[in-house]
């Protein structure tokens, strides 16, 4: 569903708030599963195989977050042109 006119300022705000939010939180669930495994990006060893993989999880974990913020806005107002 595009939308025809373009979104007010408050709508503006509102989606790029739930983005970097969502891109916040999912990226804390990324820390927070890569700890649980045991892949602590931020260890005092440096950049070893696991803290590679911590750091990749913390990615995805963003990435992802942000996707459904993003769905998140476009199933509550529709498809934004911006």
């Amino acid at each position: 569903m595009q939308r025809d006119e373009t979104p007010s300022a408050t709508q503006l705000l509102i989606q790029g708030t739930s983005q970097a939010a969502g891109f916040v939180i999912g990226a804390l669930l990324g820390r927070w599963l890569g700890t649980l495994v045991g892949w602590d990006a931020f260890g005092p060893d440096g950049y070893t195989w696991p803290a590679m993989a911590g750091i990749v999880l913390i990615g995805l974990g963003g990435g992802a977050g942000l996707q459904l913020a993003r769905r998140w806005y476009n199933r509550r107002y529709g498809i934004s042109r911006t």
